[in-house]
């Protein structure tokens, strides 16, 4: 069995791939939800159903992780969230601020941790 390919080149099928599934869902989404009253009942339904998953993923995360997550302390995993959460509000409820600050908060955690 021959190599499908290596650096550019799996780079490239792996990009067209992504492109090819992700793509026509997108278009899609958009063509369908062009018309959705953005302050309706459905929207605030479907709002609240999107954060609730990403609520439940991110305490999943952190109480339970998986991978190089599992080797951190759970009190640097929670000390982590808890400094995005409050840079998230004192950044004027920015989400890139406060995922940004608990990455930060996490990598440092995780440097002291291991020197």
């Amino acid at each position: 069995m021959g190599s499908v390919g290596s650096g550019w080149t799996a780079a490239l099928i792996l990009l067209l791939v992504a492109v090819l599934a992700h793509e026509p869902w997108r278009w899609a989404g958009l063509y369908l939800g062009r018309n959705i009253d953005v302050g309706g009942e459905l929207f605030k339904w479907v709002r609240a159903v999107a954060t609730a998953l990403v609520s439940g993923l991110v305490m999943r995360l952190i109480l339970f992780p998986a991978g190089a997550l599992a080797h951190l302390p759970m009190t640097l995993r929670l000390g982590a969230f808890v400094g995005g959460i409050a840079v998230f509000f004192l950044a004027r409820r920015s989400l890139a601020a406060g995922v940004g600050a608990g990455v930060v908060l996490l990598i440092a955690g995780q440097l002291l941790v291991a020197g």
